[in-house]
């Protein structure tokens, strides 16, 4: 079983490895000895499932990862950023840290690249020490040297933030940004931080501080790039793109692709350590290299034929020989002949010289078992467990904490107790005559001499879950991205809809705020205090006619609604209320089959889904009919809520209906549905357009006599001659898809069985609470836990790039979307694929279609009868085709945020790498919100962090959904916010019986005060308009004095030393808490005193009040409807402290 060609020098090869053991191996026989080692991986999966195992066995190891760019060579577009940032790390590793034992795990691809010289590394990496001078000027031109980004506010590897004298950095050689804080040009304290929160954490005392990509733009690196592309194409460069963005130092896609022009000689990975250091590489690593090389050389002669044609695709920019950026064999060979060299072989091969066989197998694997109908799984598995404990170390690995805590459940329900949770390979040593169970993320379990390992694939099949690169938190993110934007619609709560035209400073008699400048119908301006920020919310849309301030219209308006809310929250309090009474089936799981059905599910619950799996189980042993709404987006595992529901009800021998929308979706739940249920004693059976009409009539009986135990279909199944003999179960797939004749049947159904609804349609959680206890609803926010993020690109139209997805997409028997915006766009795409693809079968789909003919596309597609479907945004979002995971987007620039992650959501639901290319008019430019919305897009890797976006985004097709056609007219006339908030309260009031009359909805409002102080934060002091905003809201929203001062210790361990009128505006804040609480909707005050006016001219405990004034005598007086208080407040503190004693004192007498 020798590689046919050896193109590594080998001088061992060890067999009977296999993956698993060589971790075992390498911390045993290498790293145990004080050897680094660099290991060479088929692939990334390959290498970040070496690097778990080789933890496990040893934490203390220093591992160093090298992954591959993950775009194809000669690409025209550049490699994401986490990965530039972990291999510069690694590299910057390698140079600076002499001593210590490392083991680097890179990849084929990876270590087939060349890389920037050792020494230019060595050079510009940057070690800070604390109490050391820098010149802060220098140091910041140092920082936009090697590559890192500027930002408001550091959110990820690579960017920094300064601040006065701090600036904020995000090496990306460390886990956690770090904060620089200088005294002058003394660095005075340097500390780690949290970049969720952006709290400071412990104090360190050096940093290093290395470069961001492989190809930094300096003035030294491009003058190197000018003189070697006069050398290398003998032009200017005048009439290339690249050339000219370089030369004038602008970032350029893909720029990275002429790496040799910046340096004098690149490097390989292999000059980054000694020539003592052993090389180890996984099975078929030689001709992995091989097929590298051909498509390296490949990729490059398409370029190069494009470059040559007439094609209007033709690029302009010039290539580079492939051995200036890659290593061809020869030179390979060359490269390792002096090395130590071993190839981990898995199976046994003949021994000789160079071979040594270490005697390890490929464990037991339980698949007979799992097709049987019987409980012999376990059973087997006991005795195997059994024998293996007596021949010496013997282990259980699972994907995650969730698997490990259900395969404890599952060994303890066959009466297998000797087991115990481990975390590294010493603590299974420590565990002799038992199994351990561990966190291990392993393929397939192996045999040793010395340790046996099952894993939880071989004991219950194939899985999906993988680690990912990564886990960034999108938090902070997202906050930002949130904020205002100039000429955004946003709706006062008093004077209705205008538009959002910027923050204004204004200085009257030496006193500065600063306020929300809004413009209304007639070109009417309101100035808005920034600290009563929370009076505006957003409207949702991007027109509409503004309201004139002043008039009647939009308090009209709001009366209107209220009588609506009213109606409406009475309707949902009796809906409620009429369920609550109502006696239902009571069902709960049976005992022995619940873990092992649950044990099917190929992924670990998340959080969400265990929650809402947990509701549904309590409404179906609470004996009332169940009526929830399980909310979460395409591939958030609402089936799997779904199947177990099924499930609890089809054991107690109870009848289950899946009713879908579409045929296609009612085939694809068919599928799943059998597939969980098979060895099973249920019947599944469907009933749609897919089934013959003699099927149809054998269904028909089936249900009729109670043999179907589960039935799966169309509307088919709402017809009157569907006689279900013992249903127990509805669950509906996109409730809102159907018609009304449809939800008037669905109306009779739910009346006396359990109902499950499922959509796809992202609810916001601020929706979820105006519906609290009026609704049933849980909200899957969160995707299947380790699944593969999407690999998402920006660039302009690139035929060949487009060529180059698709073919690798077909190559790898998958199927691929292509997006337009437009239905006109349809037909110049087309042509685009038959000339240039005219190998690739073709799919159209789109809203001008009929449903029949819609329908029969997307079936054809779903059967893989096409490879590429060209649609518009039309195809339904709840389909699942996991074969489907490349994306193109056309003009993706005519796409809403919401709608791109909804669309880019299409892919990446099976356990291959999923690609979104985001592809813009190289004709037009781009505005500047598109691209923003682009980059926001292209930069969320982490699963998930998309939902929350949506919902932020959301436009009003979902919560009309939910709520009804009727309502989604009246959110318009309001906006999305004001609409939900007021929803609330009156449902809120009616439960709790005190909205007797329209009256009791009461408006919002916040107090205005002026106490003639300068309240602000200074752009001085935050200069990102963005994040002023931000906190400006965040601190409207602070109720109590201690999270006001929170904020206020967070504002100077982020920003320095706080400006008079921050505090200032710190202190009005809390006034303005403590008039919110005694009702004074208006506070002024200056050097004589102070005036008071209470809202609505209210006071909630008058006669404390009258005792209140009366006890001042002639300090407080009453004059109309306001109190006239006489203070001596020369100074400002003093003015500020009195006027804080006053409305603490009124508050206190409000609320008794």
């Amino acid at each position: 079983m020798v590689a046919r060609k050896i193109i590594f020098p080998i001088k061992k090869v060890f067999s009977g490895v296999p993956e698993g053991l060589d971790a075992y191996f390498l911390v045993n026989k290498f790293l145990s000895e004080g050897k680094s080692v660099i290991h060479v991986a088929r692939d990334d999966t390959r290498a970040l499932s070496l690097k778990t195992a080789v933890k496990f066995f040893d934490p203390a190891i220093t591992v160093l990862e090298f992954p591959a760019w993950d775009c194809l060579p000669y690409d025209r577009v550049s490699p994401n950023k986490e990965i530039s940032c972990l291999r510069m790390a690694t590299l910057t590793s390698l140079v600076s840290e002499s001593a210590g034992v490392k083991l680097v795990i890179t990849t084929v691809n990876a270590i087939s690249q060349r890389v920037p010289p050792k020494e230019f590394i060595a050079s510009v990496a940057l070690f800070l020490h604390v109490t050391k001078s820098y010149n802060r000027e220098f140091l910041i031109s140092q920082l936009v040297d090697l590559g890192y980004t500027n930002t408001s506010s550091v959110a990820e590897k690579g960017d920094f933030a300064v601040r006065g004298g701090i600036i904020d950095i995000f090496p990306p050689n460390m886990n956690s940004p770090v904060r620089l804080d200088f005294f002058g040009d003394q660095l005075d304290q340097l500390k780690v931080f949290d970049a969720e929160t952006q709290l400071s954490g412990d104090s360190i005392s050096k940093i290093l501080l290395c470069p961001v990509s492989e190809v930094v733009l300096n003035e030294k690196q491009i003058k190197s790039f000018r003189n070697s592309y006069r050398h290398t194409f003998g032009s200017n460069g005048m009439n290339d793109p690249l050339y000219e963005a370089i030369s004038s130092g602008r970032n350029y896609l893909g720029y990275e692709h002429w790496g040799s022009m910046f340096y004098s000689k690149m490097d390989t990975l292999l000059n980054y350590v000694s020539e003592n250091t052993p090389i180890s590489c996984d099975y078929g690593v030689d001709q992995i290299l091989e097929k590298r090389w051909l498509t390296v050389n490949q990729q490059f002669d398409n370029r190069s034929a494009d470059l040559n044609s007439g094609s209007p695709l033709k690029i302009k920019n010039k290539l580079l020989s492939p051995k200036l950026l890659y290593l061809d064999l020869n030179e390979w060979t060359g490269l390792t002949d002096k090395r130590q060299v071993c190839f981990f072989y898995p199976v046994k091969v003949p021994v000789g010289v160079n071979t040594l066989y270490l005697g390890g197998k490929t464990g037991r694997n339980f698949s007979v078992e799992r097709q049987q109908k019987t409980d012999i799984l376990f059973k087997n598995l006991l005795v195997h467990l059994g024998e293996k404990i007596q021949s010496g170390l013997t282990m259980i690995a699972c994907y995650s904490e969730g698997s490990l805590s259900r395969m404890k459940s599952m060994l303890s329900d066959n009466g297998f107790y000797n087991y115990s949770q481990i975390a590294s390979y010493d603590d299974l040593k420590n565990f002799v005559g038992g199994v351990g169970l561990a966190v291990l993320p392993i393929e397939t379990g192996f045999e040793s001499k010395e340790l046996s390992i099952i894993t939880e694939k071989d004991i219950l099949g194939d899985r999906l879950v993988r680690r990912t690169l990564r886990n960034r938190k999108e938090k902070n993110f997202l906050q930002d991205i949130s904020n205002l934007k100039v000429s955004d619609l946003v709706v006062h709560v008093e004077h209705g809809l205008g538009k959002y035209e910027g923050l204004e400073k204004i200085e009257t008699l030496g006193v500065k705020r600063e306020y929300l400048s809004l413009q209304y119908s007639g070109n009417d301006k309101l100035l808005l205090p920034v600290e009563n920020i929370e009076l505006l919310s957003r409207y949702g849309h991007d027109e509409a006619e503004l309201d004139k301030l002043g008039s009647s219209s939009w308090q009209n308006k709001k009366i209107r609604l209220k009588k609506r809310l009213f109606a409406m929250a009475d309707n949902l309090i009796k809906i409620a209320a009429d369920r609550a009474i109502k006696k239902g089936l009571v069902f709960l799981p049976p005992e022995f089959l619940w873990d092992t059905f649950c044990s099917r599910f190929p992924y670990q619950e998340t959080d969400d889904q265990a929650t809402a799996i947990l509701d549904v189980l309590s409404d179906l042993s609470s004996g009332r009919p169940m009526d929830r709404l399980i909310c979460g987006d395409v591939g958030f595992g609402k089936t799997e809520v779904a199947l177990r529901a099924a499930f609890v009800v089809a054991s107690s021998s109870k009848q289950v209906a899946i009713i879908t929308p579409t045929t296609l979706l009612s085939r694809q739940h068919n599928n799943n549905f059998k597939e969980r249920f098979r060895g099973l004693p249920f019947k599944v059976d469907q009933l749609s357009r897919f089934v013959s009409q003699r099927e149809a009539n054998r269904v028909k009986k089936d249900i009729k006599n109670g043999t179907t135990d589960i039935v799966i279909g169309t509307h088919a199944l709402l017809s009157e001659t569907i006689d279900f003999s013992r249903l127990g179960l509805v669950i509906i797939d996109e409730e809102q898809h159907f018609g009304v004749v449809h939800k008037e049947r669905l109306k009779k159904i739910k009346s006396d069985v359990h109902v499950l609804t499922l959509t796809a349609t992202p609810i916001p959680r601020t929706l979820q609470l105006a519906l609290s206890g009026a609704r049933d609803l849980s909200i899957i926010a969160t995707p299947p836990v380790d699944r593969y993020v999407i690999r998402t690109y920006v660039l302009e139209f690139d035929g060949l790039t487009i060529r180059d997805a698709l073919i690798r997409e077909q190559t790898r028997g998958g199927q691929s979307f292509f997006l337009v915006p437009r239905v006109k766009d349809i037909n110049s795409i087309k042509f685009f694929l038959e000339e240039n693809l005219p190998e690739l079968k073709v799919g159209i789909a789109h809203g001008q279609m009929s449903p029949t003919a819609l329908d029969e596309t997307m079936s054809a597609f779903y059967d893989h009868q096409f490879d590429v479907l060209l649609s518009t945004s039309i195809i339904e979002s709840g389909l699942d085709i996991p074969r489907a995971n490349t994306l193109i987007v056309y003009k993706a620039e005519m796409f809403g945020l919401s709608q791109l992650y909804q669309i880019r959501g299409r892919v990446g639901r099976s356990k291959v790498r999923a690609y979104a290319y985001l592809v813009t008019d190289n004709k037009k430019p781009l505005t500047p919100n598109a691209e923003k919305r682009l980059k926001v897009l292209s930069n969320i890797e982490t699963l998930g962090s998309g939902f929350s976006l949506a919902s932020q985004d959301l436009d009003i097709r979902g919560a009309g959904n939910l709520l009804g056609d009727e309502q989604s007219g009246q959110i318009r006339e309001v906006g999305y916010e004001l609409y939900q908030s007021m929803l609330k309260e009156a449902i809120v009031k009616m439960k709790a019986g005190y909205a007797s009359d329209l009256d009791d909805i009461e408006d919002s409002w916040s107090p205005e005060i002026n106490l003639n102080v300068s309240v602000l934060i200074p752009d001085t002091f935050v200069t990102d308009l963005d994040v002023r905003l931000t906190l400006y809201k965040r601190m409207s929203n602070i109720r109590s004095s201690g999270d006001m001062e929170s904020f206020a210790a967070e504002l100077i361990d982020r920003f320095g030393q706080l400006p008079n009128e921050v505090l200032m505006l710190i202190n009005i804040m809390k006034i303005k808490n403590k008039c919110l609480n005694a009702g004074i909707v208006k506070l002024e005050g200056g050097p004589k005193g102070a005036t008071v006016k209470f809202y609505n001219d209210k006071f909630a405990r008058p006669e404390s009040l009258m005792k209140y004034i009366k006890s001042q005598g002639d300090q407080i007086k009453v004059r109309g409807n306001q109190l006239v208080i006489r203070r001596d407040w020369k100074f400002t503190n003093n003015r500020i402290q009195g006027a804080y004693r006053i409305v603490s004192e009124l508050a206190r007498l409000a609320t008794g």
